[in-house]
């Protein structure tokens, strides 16, 4: 089965500090394919599968389509619909790169700037892609990954492509304020509220969260209203996935890292949600002495395919001249699965890696 997706978008620190650049990769070529032509065999659970130790092949970066740079050295970037992503600057100022047209949309400023933001993107109901100003439209959900309870009230916004009023012809990006966590959450006792986990569930309609030592909420996207689920954590570390076409839930495990798969379609405040399936999809051989330098993002290709991206530094961390960053790329299918979610087998395809010493090029985002 083919790829429902054409393009990977690859953020890329540049040479210059605060520098960052948008890259398009496109898969069905041959020197960016992450996917076999023939099935290999799949993967065991929690382990790296039938063995055989496989070379990683080099990644050359496609030239940018988008530069972008800031004084402060912050900007961060978001996920859009394919080839087209959002940033955001330290002062809280935003843009629509749109990779497939070339065109810049400039987006209404936050009401405050996010330190640490997370956002997740959901597509409207009808999407323009050759819309000149909502660039496929939609809403960005934006979040302060870390905040102090006193600050909360800022803690969450969202960029919403919409008509202002009904004397406008057309629409237009807003930015819109949204209720804090509930002030039993503010309130909690704690130092600062920091989320570990988030993502979509019941169908898009609901962003769940974990706040570390607190509990697990969700936020209904049409009502703008919060529900506590549970005292407990979800399963995930960052951003979790949904996929349709298996109806589970998809992200890494918090203590090691792995590629895992979960259930969250019947959360409640007594039934904390666990990992039904793990595995480790690269040979551990391969990277062995390797840091891990951040966390590892999931790009849902369509089709039960994934890439996995995997950020690493092969030197010594008290001399950043020593050593290379390492960034790893690996395409993943996953097979049948059952009613009970008890048959689903993991495949791995192809590893590819990009390498960048001190002061070069290096790949830090993957969407």
């Amino acid at each position: 089965m083919g790829l429902s997706r054409r393009f990977l978008n690859l953020i890329v620190d540049n040479r210059i500090p605060g520098a960052k650049s948008l890259r398009c990769i496109d898969l069905t070529l041959a020197r960016y394919k992450l996917f076999n032509t023939t099935t290999p065999a799949a993967l065991t659970l929690n382990g790296n599968g039938n063995g055989l130790k496989k070379r990683m092949e080099k990644i050359c970066l496609p030239s940018p389509i988008f530069n972008l740079g800031a004084p402060g050295e912050r900007i961060h970037m978001f996920p859009a619909l394919e080839r087209r992503a959002f940033s955001l600057d330290q002062s809280g100022r935003g843009l629509l790169l749109e990779a497939d047209t070339s065109r810049l949309v400039v987006m209404p400023n936050l009401h405050k700037p996010k330190l640490e933001p997370i956002a997740l993107y959901i597509p409207g109901a009808e999407i323009d892609l050759d819309d000149l100003d909502g660039g496929g439209g939609g809403t960005l959900f934006i979040m302060d990954r870390i905040a102090k309870p006193q600050e909360a009230d800022y803690l969450f916004e969202a960029l919403v492509y919409r008509m202002f009023c009904s004397s406008y012809l057309s629409k237009s990006w807003d930015c819109q304020l949204l209720p804090p966590p509930p002030p039993y959450v503010v309130k909690c006792g704690v130092d600062f509220l920091k989320i570990i986990s988030y993502g979509l569930v019941k169908g898009g309609s609901e962003i769940c969260i974990s706040i570390d030592g607190v509990g697990t909420y969700c936020f209904d996207t049409v009502k703008h209203t919060w529900i506590e689920v549970g005292k407990w954590m979800l399963p995930f570390q960052g951003k979790f996935e949904y996929v349709h076409e298996l109806k589970l839930w998809f992200g890494f495990t918090p203590n090691d890292g792995h590629f895992a798969v979960a259930d969250l379609s019947a959360m409640d405040e007594y039934l904390q949600p666990q990992i039904r399936h793990c595995w480790n999809e690269l040979d551990e051989s391969l990277i062995q002495g390797w840091k891990q330098i951040r966390d590892p993002q999931l790009v849902n290709l369509g089709s039960a395919k994934f890439c996995i991206a995997r950020f690493f530094h092969t030197g010594d961390f008290g001399d950043g001249l020593s050593g290379q960053n390492v960034s790893v790329l690996t395409g993943v299918e996953f097979t049948h699965a059952n009613v009970d979610h008890e048959n689903i087998g993991l495949i791995k395809h192809k590893s590819r890696c990009h390498k960048s010493s001190c002061g070069e090029e290096t790949i830090t985002a993957v969407f």
